[in-house]
C-alpha cells in the first residue's frame, strides 16, 4: 500500500518535493504489518529543513493502548567536518609518502645497476667505484630524510642502507681491492 507524505502546516518546508511517495508494504509476515490501517504520515512541524537534504530515512512502529503511531528518524549520510579533514589529510600523507618511497626506490636502482654493471666489467679500475660511492651517498641521504619524516621506519632504513655497502663490499671483494680480515681466533 503506497502513502502518500502531508504536511499539517506550512513549516514544513516542502517534504512533499522532498519525497513524492513513500511506500509501505503490506506483508502479512512482516512485523511492520501494523502500517497498514495508516493511510498517510504526517510530520510535526519542528522539522529542520536540511534534515532530509542529504540523509536517510528510518520507519519503525510505536503501539500505544489508544492508537499506533509512525516514527520516522532521519540521520545524515555526510560525514562529520573533523572526518572529512582526515581523509584530506590521509590523501595528502599518502600522496607525500609515496613520492618519498619512490624516490628511495630509484636512487637505490641506480646504485644497484651502477654496482652490477663494475662487477661484470672485466677490467675495471678502483677508480671507477667513486662515482658510485656519490651515488650511495644520495641513496643515504634521501633513505635518512624518509626515515627523519616517518615515511619508512628506521629499522628498515638501516637494511636498505646496509644492502647497498654490502653490495658495494661485494663487487670491491669480486676485483680484488678489498680483501676481507680474517677474524681473531678467540680461545675460551
Amino acid at each position: 500500500m503506497a502513502s502518500a507524505i502531508h504536511c499539517l502546516s506550512s513549516s514544513c518546508l516542502n517534504i512533499q518535493s522532498k519525497f513524492k511517495t513513500l511506500s509501505l508494504n503490506n506483508n502479512s509476515s512482516s512485523h511492520h504489518s501494523n502500517l497498514a490501517p495508516f493511510t498517510s504520515l504526517s510530520f510535526s512541524s519542528n522539522l529542520s529543513p536540511n534534515l532530509f537534504s542529504k540523509g536517510s530515512l528510518t520507519m519503525s512502529t510505536i503501539q500505544r493502548p489508544i492508537h499506533h503511531s509512525v516514527v520516522c528518524e532521519a540521520a545524515p549520510t555526510k560525514k562529520a567536518d573533523s572526518a572529512a579533514k582526515r581523509a584530506r589529510q590521509a590523501e595528502k600523507r599518502r600522496i607525500y609518502n609515496k613520492s618519498k618511497k619512490s624516490e628511495v626506490r630509484t636512487r637505490m636502482k641506480k646504485v644497484l645497476e651502477a654496482l652490477d654493471g663494475l662487477r661484470k666489467k672485466p677490467e675495471a679500475q678502483p677508480e671507477e667505484v667513486l662515482p658510485i660511492e656519490k651515488l650511495i651517498a644520495e641513496a643515504y641521504s634521501v633513505i635518512d630524510k624518509a626515515v627523519k619524516v616517518g615515511t619508512l621506519h628506521r629499522n628498515t632504513g638501516a637494511r636498505r642502507k646496509s644492502r647497498l655497502a654490502r653490495r658495494k663490499k661485494a663487487v670491491e671483494i669480486h676485483h680484488g681491492w678489498y680483501t676481507p680480515e680474517a677474524a681473531p681466533a678467540q680461545t675460551v
